[in-house]
């Protein structure tokens, strides 16, 4: 049995990979975290995770992080909200 394709909307809910120190010590743990739309929902996220990278998602966790106040060359600025998912994968499954 075939899987379906991935649609237009499984690639604008997850926007990026989060590669950082934590998120490579998750990946120890059968984790991997993505940036995802503000909008996502985690049934959206596990569905969009299984069909982009052809893994059976076990569990998802959602964080909003809210921007931060920035200063560079003395100018103020502020940094965007952003919404990350931490998506632990079934034994045996890998991206």
């Amino acid at each position: 049995m075939a899987a379906a394709q991935p649609t237009a909307k499984h690639y604008d809910t997850i926007l990026a990979p989060v590669i950082t120190e934590k998120a490579t010590i998750l990946s120890e743990q059968n984790k991997v975290v993505f940036k995802v739309a503000r909008t996502a929902t985690k049934p959206q996220i596990k569905a969009a995770v299984e069909k982009l990278f052809d893994v059976k998602v076990k569990k998802v966790n959602t964080l909003n992080r809210p921007g931060k106040m920035k200063v560079f060359l003395g100018r103020f600025g502020m940094q965007q909200d952003s919404k990350r998912a931490v998506v632990t994968l079934e034994e045996g499954h890998r991206i």
